[in-house]
């Protein structure tokens, strides 16, 4: 029940339309160059008993809770509280379709509990009456624009040691209004394998990596594959409860990784939009941080060997790296994700299943079909 209710809330605070609307950007906090901070309106709107009203000739916000009452002007650093004349230190703004308040004067007002989370880059916002918690992306110094590119492409050489790697690397801005995540099987069902390319074109994507490990090489029709899969908030394919890692994402391309041990915990409260488990993890907080046996690894094209590999990471101003490299241990890919800029990141299947693709052709072809993929689209 508390999932359901969660899932209920969350599809409200997507459709809730902006002020001005255009296409529907993500919800997340904003620190603008002077270090001062903003929330979306449409996010008050979910919090039970706070009301907001905007008059458009004025630009005016009139937003209440109980007896309380905030009125502020769009463009304007003079507001007014519960009738009272005050200045802010920062005004209301509108940019990609959508209004911000600023954080402080507006936390402070309508009680609303804050705590940041450095570690993922997001502030957890709770509205102490109703118990009712939100954790939104923070994004610091430039909105993302709806013109700019949301998905880009490059090959690159990483020096690991006397080593050189070249890459192929796709980057995507989580936060672009356009952009959307998803975890997707090969013809659509658990135990099928399809060729990477004909995945992603027939899901319309415009990028795609392949997934989690699946059984390969077995003789049998159904290649079953190993690891939670979920997508849309449902559970496309379950898992023994291992702790290999699990890249997650919610609504708003928040991401992070977590331990297989955490999944049901995690994914009860309610936020998991998808989520892919592969391991082992790479990078922690932008170290090296390595736990192959503790994860559950044996085999040894994990511990010890080289290979293809395919990795994702995360970068902590909510960028998602997808990357293919040739001849690389686990130590030299997890030097080499760092060398990207992920704060995060996790390793992929690899060998003859490694492959990406971008914009209708592969930028590394796989050796095989594949069972499942992480795929971006875009709207």
């Amino acid at each position: 029940m508390k999932r359901i209710l969660s899932l209920v809330v969350i599809a409200m605070l997507m459709m809730v339309t902006p002020l001005n609307a255009a296409s529907a950007p993500k919800m997340l906090a904003y620190v603008d160059k002077h270090n001062q901070s903003f929330i979306p309106v449409p996010l008050l709107k979910t919090y039970e008993g706070i009301q907001v009203s905007y008059t458009a000739a004025e630009k005016k916000l009139r937003i209440t809770k109980d007896n309380k009452q905030i009125t502020l002007y769009v463009g304007s650093r003079t507001a007014y509280i519960d009738g009272k004349k005050t200045q802010i230190k920062a005004a209301p703004f509108s940019e990609n379709g959508i209004t911000y308040v600023p954080l402080q004067i507006t936390a402070q007002q309508l009680g609303l509990a804050l705590k940041w989370e450095p570690n993922r880059t997001a502030l957890q916002i709770n509205d102490g009456a109703s118990s009712a918690s939100y954790t939104l992306p923070v994004l610091s110094g430039k909105l993302v624009s709806n013109t700019s590119k949301p998905v880009t492409s490059a090959k690159k050489t990483f020096k690991v040691g006397s080593r050189s790697f070249s890459a192929q690397v796709v980057t995507v801005s989580l936060l672009h209004p356009k952009v959307e995540l998803g975890v997707a099987l090969a013809g659509n069902k658990p135990g099928k394998v399809e060729d990477l390319r004909s995945l992603a074109k027939r899901n319309q994507a415009i990028a795609a990596i392949n997934g989690t490990y699946f059984d390969a090489y077995t003789a049998g029709a159904y290649k079953a594959p190993y690891g939670y899969l979920v997508h849309n908030g449902a559970i496309l394919h379950k898992a023994p409860g291992d702790n290999r890692t699990i890249f997650t994402y919610d609504r708003n391309n928040l991401a992070e990784m977590i331990p297989g041990l955490d999944f049901k915990s995690e994914y009860e409260q309610g936020q998991m939009e998808g989520a892919l488990q592969a391991g082992p993890r790479l990078l922690k907080d932008g170290k090296v941080s390595l736990n192959v046996r503790k994860e559950g690894f044996k085999d040894p094209k994990i511990l010890t060997g080289g290979g293809a590999r395919s990795a994702l990471g995360i970068t902590k101003d909510h960028k998602l790296i997808l990357l293919t490299t040739g001849g690389a241990t686990i130590p030299q890919l997890a030097e080499i994700m760092k060398q990207t800029g992920a704060y995060q990141a996790m390793n992929l299947d690899g060998g003859a299943s490694s492959g990406l693709y971008f914009n209708g052709s592969y930028l590394t072809s796989p050796g095989r079909q594949v069972s499942n993929a992480l795929i971006v689209k875009l709207k």
